[in-house]
């Protein structure tokens, strides 16, 4: 996932090597760290035209990151759902971008206290619907958190339970 340059903290410690590596000419390890790190290639473009002072933001290093981890997790259904309620917190609030951002925190992670949840506070389906459904089961269990509850839970996770 970040095979060359590894993962980065920060939209800082982006910038840094992004800096570092403009100043040496090696405009080529720029476009591979973006790549690594989910930058789009018109904010490199952008950034080595001198059109941008500098690579990418708060919002777009999370962004990237999120891009990044999502694919590899071959995301589908209701977690790329979730995925979006990330993305939407992020634009709202720079720090949760910074937390995204942050080694040690990964979707991957936040995916699982979601699905915890999920388990956790599975409840049984009504008779009436499961055979509306056509399903031949005694007994069918659903849990899934409702927007807000994700919310909460993906702010939890990212922020260490300091905001809902």
């Amino acid at each position: 996932m970040f095979d060359k340059f590894g993962e980065m903290d920060s939209c800082k410690e982006i910038n840094e090597l992004a800096e570092n590596l403009f100043n040496e000419g090696d405009t080529e390890s720029i476009r591979t760290m973006a790549g690594e790190n989910g930058i789009p290639e018109d904010y490199v473009d952008l950034y080595l035209n001198g059109d941008i002072p500098y690579l990418c933001d708060a919002q777009t290093a999370a962004m990237g990151k999120l891009d990044i981890e999502s694919k590899n997790l071959k995301m589908k259904g209701l977690m790329l759902d979730w995925v979006e309620y990330i993305r939407g917190i992020c634009m709202e609030d720079d720090l949760i971008a910074h937390q995204v951002r942050k080694k040690g925190k990964s979707l991957k992670d936040c995916m699982a206290a979601l699905l915890t949840y999920s388990f956790q506070n599975r409840i049984s389906v009504d008779k009436e619907i499961v055979k509306a459904a056509k399903i031949s089961a005694n007994k069918v269990d659903f849990g899934v958190p409702g927007m807000g509850e994700a919310k909460k839970l993906i702010r939890e996770y990212y922020l260490g339970g300091a905001r809902s």
